[in-house]
């Protein structure tokens, strides 16, 4: 009888160690996904020269209503005031050259400004678009590990339990053996 508490304590000891194994697997799992997850919530510091934060904010500042309301307010007090003086006293009368003027070489100096603020966000996209794929690429990497490590689990678990159910025949030719025996014995 002391056979059988030790083959089926075996069996119970090869269970709990499968399951050791599992759990050791999903450990290790959530460790890598925390390594990644902090790297991303926590990209490391953009360096900025001068330029670029002013680039930054002209363009921020350019592309938005607060800028076009000013500018707008400007033309029409600028029109406005050259319109109602007497002609001897406007200093840019009717066709409005020197606004005309004016209006070229801001739109000549914005242009390239926003544009470098755009290349930088450009590129800042495709950082970002690289890290997206790297992810995708990590998480398909893991489905494919995990796979695989349910798959030696399962090969583990099914090697067990035919090694489970080859004792329990074993253990069950024995018994019937002994009924057997005693049978005999007791010429039943």
């Amino acid at each position: 009888m002391a056979e059988v508490i030790n083959e089926v304590d075996d069996i119970l000891a090869n269970q709990s160690e499968q399951i050791k194994k599992l759990h050791d697997i999903v450990t290790k799992a959530f460790e890598e996904e925390e390594l990644i997850v902090d790297n991303l919530a926590h990209p490391p510091q953009e360096i900025l020269t001068q330029g670029q934060r002013v680039s930054d904010k002209v363009a921020r500042f350019g592309g938005s209503w607060t800028f076009i309301i000013i500018f707008s307010v400007i033309l029409v007090i600028w029109i406005i005031y050259n319109s109602t003086l007497p002609k001897a006293e406007q200093f840019d009368p009717y066709p409005f050259i020197l606004m005309n003027l004016i209006l070229s070489c801001v739109a000549a100096m914005q242009a390239p400004i926003i544009m470098m603020s755009q290349n930088r966000q450009e590129e800042k996209d495709r950082i970002r678009a690289e890290n997206d794929y790297l992810i995708n690429m990590k998480a398909e990497l893991e489905v494919r590990s995990l796979h695989q490590k349910m798959d030696l689990l399962l090969e583990e678990q099914i090697k067990t339990l035919f090694d489970v159910q080859a004792k329990q025949l074993d253990l069950l030719k024995r018994l019937t053996e002994r009924v057997d025996s005693l049978c005999i014995k007791n010429n039943l």
